[in-house]
């Protein structure tokens, strides 16, 4: 296959690329402070549909809406975010959040079902927003520093992965603390993924292990055993993610180059 970006080469590091979720649309942003769209067409030409460019603003993280309507980014130094309305063809800057006192906003998170959107803060904290308006809906906290998060496929429950490798499992509709788990041999965690089907959880950490768990078995036991321990790589896990099917787990680490293995 040719390079996905090829009518269009990024300046800089890319951060994101995603597939939009319904149409034959890739997405590609970066340190270059622009997100660009291409039509995933045939394996000769991806035409570039499109690019924006956010003046002063190289970008941390974006992610398509899960109506694929909307393309939130948020920037490696600012406390704003940007939302790109793709339908109205304009670009929405959200400059502070109400009672969210933080002075960067750069990882988040978006519920499956498209409801919410979770900034994970310093300290510990963790702010759920409503989708819609971008508002505050409530505040979690985790001990310790959290490094990520993800939400169950159904969006009821919320992972969030510390520094210190422990996992708290938080019930979305009453924002309280379920459950919390350590990652087996975990000095510090660093990604974390659940599979589509609910059955596994994917614990990357700095030591470059990634621990496949069952998720019943997360729910109840305070020191899981993992079913499984990948050790393919040598740097930090920085990326775990599942296939839509939950036949292959993707571990990858951006530390050192070509580090992407397929379980």
């Amino acid at each position: 296959c040719p390079p996905a970006n090829q009518e269009r080469f990024a300046n800089g590091k890319l951060v994101t690329v995603q597939f939009h979720p319904s149409a034959q649309v890739v997405m590609t942003a970066g340190h270059d402070r622009s997100v660009s769209l291409f039509q995933v067409k045939n394996f000769s030409l991806n035409p570039k549909i499109q690019s924006i460019y956010l003046e002063s603003f190289p970008i941390y993280k974006a992610h398509f809406s899960m109506d694929g309507e909307q393309v939130i980014a948020t920037g490696t130094h600012h406390r704003m975010f940007f939302v790109y309305d793709m339908m109205a063809g304009s670009i929405i800057p959200i400059p502070k959040v109400r009672g969210v006192e933080e002075k960067f906003l750069r990882n988040f998170e978006l519920s499956p079902d498209g409801s919410f959107m979770l900034l994970i803060g310093n300290s510990g904290y963790l702010h759920l927003l409503s989708m819609k308006t971008k508002e505050l809906i409530s505040t979690m906290k985790v001990n310790g520093r959290c490094t990520a998060s993800a939400f169950t496929p159904d969006s009821s429950k919320i992972y969030s992965y510390s520094k210190e490798g422990e996992v708290f499992i938080w019930d979305v509709r009453s924002r309280k603390s379920l459950h919390k788990f350590e990652d087996e041999g975990s000095l510090e965690g660093k990604c974390i993924a659940i599979s589509k089907n609910n059955q596994y959880v994917a614990c990357g950490s700095s030591s470059g292990v990634v621990n496949l768990y069952t998720t019943d078995v997360c729910l109840k036991e305070n020191r899981p055993k993992p079913v499984k321990a990948i050790m393919n790589l040598v740097t930090s896990a920085t990326c775990v993610t599942f296939n839509p099917t939950t036949e292959i787990l993707a571990v990858a680490s951006r530390d050192t180059d070509e580090a992407v293995k397929l379980v």
